[in-house]
């Protein structure tokens, strides 16, 4: 009997234990862990990093950054992230030498005092706006990228006409947005002419070379969409053999700043607020971007969809980030990645609105580096090196004279900073015809050459 009574009192025990009977009290409910909260790898304030621990010599690091910050390189900013973390920035404001230069050359009144530069040019940090010029190029064709995953645009094959109906009586019908981004739309280069203030064919192969020099004029937008094109096989001023052949390659603000009204007819939104929530607010990144001085247009004047930008250098990097990210990760996952990697897959020295330069070649001529970068008026680059995982950055020198109104909205009168709406990077901006010291394909090289092999 003590046997057998023991053994049920185990078993009654062991019922208890295990939530059996009658009497016995339910099992407490699991705890379910949610899964963590999307974390953007899009950074809002840059993780640093050393050097070292990113695999650079320190001192040959710091001896790339004398080169490009050296007097004469008119350098405001220059950046290094490697794996997503800043490793080195250096920011400076004008040097003595540079001022030396301004005021030998310059010859608008105010150029010819050292005090006007060094106030305009002084110390300059993190916290310092740089602009684009041309570097915005690139933004605007990541955004035609993100209006055809978003279905405004069919694809980069459909015709412009189809949003530019102003082209749909003649040839211009044909042309496709994909040319556009290629600048080998065959429309004829424009640029300003002094003697009649409109913008008309250009007169030279180096304005055409430089885009056109459409700065001037104030509706760029309608002096854009108004060109002709030009005749396969017809001798032009402006082209750089003397004939132009169909299909050339024609470096053209023009072209860009078409692609910007493509976007707003497609959209129904101005390329500021359409890139404001698409793309600047999703990595983080704050920007200003001009404008042209009509007060209609897109949005109380037309956004300079090939030029002007205004952001910090650190901000500037977040584009380059980007695209070593393949897109825009959001928690839903990866936006616009078909259109970054047709980007990256470039194997010329221009498409889609971004340049590349081959840094390494191997024993038969062939590239094993290409490296893709933005490009600016005077010196402004988003460099991206996917075999280093590298983003470089570089400024020159900018304040923007906001002195005919308090928007950024350009209006240039030639000789006078104190009645203009300009953005005045330097030297070249500012009507100083003068070379620099500084080479981005050297930065890069000397850059690569600190990282410990």
């Amino acid at each position: 009997m003590y046997k057998l009574g023991s053994l049920a009192l185990v078993a009654a025990l062991s019922l208890q234990a295990c939530g059996g009977g009658s009497g016995g009290s339910a099992a407490p409910s699991p705890v379910i862990t949610p899964p963590p909260s999307f974390v953007s790898p899009h950074p809002d304030i840059w993780e640093t990093q050393s050097a070292s621990d990113a695999g650079f010599s320190a001192t040959a690091l710091s001896d790339a950054f004398d080169y490009a910050m050296q007097d004469g390189s008119f350098t405001q900013a220059a950046i290094v992230i490697r794996d997503g973390k800043l490793v080195k920035e250096q920011y400076r404001g004008i040097a003595d030498g540079e001022v030396n230069t301004l005021v030998s050359l310059g010859s608008y009144p105010g150029d010819e005092d050292p005090v006007f530069w060094t106030e305009n040019y002084g110390t300059r940090d993190s916290m310092s706006l740089m602009t684009s010029w041309s570097t915005a190029k690139s933004f605007t064709s990541m955004l035609i990228g993100m209006a055809i995953e978003k279905g405004f645009i069919t694809s980069t094959n459909q015709l412009a006409s189809d949003f530019i109906t102003e082209w749909q009586v003649d040839d211009r019908i044909n042309i496709t947005i994909e040319q556009l981004l290629d600048m080998r739309s065959g429309l004829v280069p424009v640029c300003f002419l002094p003697n009649t203030g409109d913008l008309g064919e250009c007169a030279n192969p180096g304005d055409a070379a430089a885009g056109g020099n459409i700065v001037f004029y104030t509706d760029q937008m309608t002096g854009c969409i108004n060109r002709g094109l030009a005749v396969d096989g017809a001798a032009y001023p402006w082209d750089r053999d003397g004939i132009y052949t169909a299909g050339e390659f024609l470096y053209s603000n023009c072209d860009t700043q078409i692609l910007g009204e493509i976007l707003f007819r497609a959209t129904g939104q101005d390329p500021g607020t359409f890139a404001q929530t698409e793309l600047f607010e999703p990595i983080n990144m704050t920007a200003y971007w001009w404008r042209d001085n009509v007060d209609s247009g897109q949005s109380n004047g037309n956004y300079l969809t090939y030029c002007c930008l205004d952001a910090t250098a650190r901000d500037f990097a977040k584009f380059g980030y980007l695209m070593h990210l393949g897109g825009i990760e959001r928690e839903s996952g990866t936006q616009y990645g078909s259109y970054v990697s047709d980007v990256l897959a470039m194997d010329s020295f221009y498409n889609k609105q971004f340049w590349s330069f081959c840094a390494e070649r191997d024993g038969s001529g062939g590239c094993l580096n290409r490296v893709i970068h933005t490009s600016g008026f005077d010196g402004q680059f988003i460099v991206m090196d996917f075999k280093h995982n590298l983003i470089i950055v570089r400024a020159s020198l900018y304040k923007s004279y906001l002195n005919h109104s308090d928007d950024r909205k350009m209006l240039l009168i030639p000789g006078s900073m104190a009645t203009s709406n300009w953005l005045g990077s330097l030297p070249n901006a500012m009507a100083i015809q003068t070379a620099t010291t500084f080479s981005i394909a050297e930065f890069h090289a000397r850059i690569v050459s600190a990282i410990n092999q």
